[in-house]
């Protein structure tokens, strides 16, 4: 006990560990107002392509394929770290030994041209979110700063990225726990005890920064729904199973094709980039609209009640979320995989007859996030924050782990974990 309070006291007048803490606090208001920035950027981004989109139909056959073309383009280019959800390059820098490895996937100039890509993906309709990306963001500018500041690599690096990418999702979501959580369960698997201080501050800065700019906002809207004890049980069981399923599969042909089609990617980069972005007109144009860009609109409106999607919705969200991500453009699956959720929890909801949609669609949401992520804490946790329903917590915490163990059935490997492999040195990046 004497020892320890010693070394506490050392820690307080050490300038070390002072310089320590000003980097990490700083990079943490730094990814607060990065990510903000960035939420702001992306709904006008959003809204400019839709526009248009309604306004000139025939707009998206050219806008869509000419704007990947550039995308991957400007992605081959200059910044081939940036590519993808940017959660793999977290995770692979993490498992990484060598500082000069992590430095080739996280750096001021990667994050920088993560945020002007996903933008730029966005404006031509990609089904993409910028919450994967913000991990990636957060990641990259905690690790950066640690590398001006001289810090001791062994010691550092890892909690840098660590923070980096929690406070990443807390200012994205506004969902400071999730952000916690998502750490823990996804980027590490593990949690050190000598991480954890650090971890938690850079969340609250960078969560506490982007409340402090964009308010204190509910993400989706607030939905009060809830279920009789009676009502429970048939609601967890179709949208764990089904979610899970759905999820599972989404997520192993990802990274089938993914792999598969790298090779034809490495040959033919561009001509992937046409036909992918003239699927994603074709399906944009399919359902009026409502598959381009983060989905949010979408979900919220659903969640809400504000109003209806046709039946098919989750189906081709799916589809042009897969196009999207295989085209080779940076952008993340989260905010997709949520209204891909919401539009299946919606389904889902038109079957069971005398049970409370806005409950089912939020379950339904749950499922299929958990069954793509794998990661059933933080779905429970994130989709619990983002609509502030505290009512549904124990069903929405048992569809999460139901459609966890549903979709290892159909993807034994988490979609992060396997992505993350072909970021690593001797592998391309996917």
């Amino acid at each position: 006990m004497l020892g320890r309070l010693k070394k506490t006291g050392q820690d307080l007048v050490s300038a070390d560990a002072w310089k320590a803490r000003i980097v990490f606090w700083s990079g943490a208001v730094l990814v607060g107002l990065l990510a903000t920035l960035f939420a702001w950027s992306t709904e006008v981004a959003n809204e400019l392509f839709i526009r248009h989109a309604h306004a000139y139909p025939a707009l998206p056959f050219v806008l869509s394929p000419l704007g990947l073309l550039l995308v991957v383009w400007l992605t081959r280019r200059y910044v081939p770290g940036a590519s993808g959800s940017g959660i793999p390059q977290a995770i692979a820098a993490l498992s990484m030994t060598e500082h000069g490895s992590r430095s080739r996937l996280l750096s001021f100039r990667i994050a920088f041209a993560k945020i002007g890509l996903c933008l730029l993906g966005i404006l031509s309709g990609a089904s993409i979110g910028r919450e994967g990306p913000t991990v990636h963001v957060g990641a990259a500018v905690m690790f950066s700063l640690g590398r001006f500041a001289h810090f001791p690599h062994h010691y550092m690096d890892r909690g840098l990225i660590l923070a980096g990418g929690a406070a990443g999702i807390a200012a994205a979501f506004n969902t400071p726990l999730a952000g916690i959580l998502f750490a823990i369960e996804e980027m590490a698997r593990t949690f050190e005890e000598r991480t954890s201080g650090t971890l938690l501050t850079a969340v609250f800065l960078a969560g506490i920064t982007a409340v402090a700019l964009q308010g204190n906002y509910v993400y989706f809207g607030t939905n009060a729904a809830t279920l009789a004890p009676a009502q429970v049980l048939l609601p967890i069981l179709v949208c764990g199973v089904l979610g899970g399923a759905l999820g599972g599969l989404f997520s192993h042909t990802l990274v089938l094709t993914s792999r598969r089609l790298s090779r034809l990617s490495g040959h033919h980069p561009y001509v992937v980039a046409l036909a992918c972005g003239l699927t994603i007109a074709a399906i944009g144009v399919l359902t009026q609209g409502d598959t381009f860009g983060t989905g949010y609109h979408e979900a919220r409106r659903i969640i809400t009640g504000q109003g209806e999607l046709g039946g098919a919705y989750p189906l081709l969200k799916m589809i042009a979320t897969w196009v999207s991500y295989v085209s080779g453009i940076p952008g993340g699956i989260f905010a997709p995989s949520l209204a891909t959720g919401a539009g299946l929890g919606n389904s889902i909801a038109g079957y069971l007859v005398g049970y409370p949609a806005g409950a089912v669609i939020i379950l339904g949401m749950v499922g299929y996030f958990a069954g793509v992520v794998q990661t059933p804490i933080t779905a429970f946790v994130i989709v619990s924050e983002m609509t502030d329903n505290n009512g549904l917590l124990l069903p929405l915490m048992a569809t999460a782990f139901l459609a966890y163990a549903t979709s290892r059935i159909f993807c034994p490997e988490p979609i992060y974990q396997a992505l993350a492999r072909g970021f690593l040195p001797g592998r391309a990046g996917a």
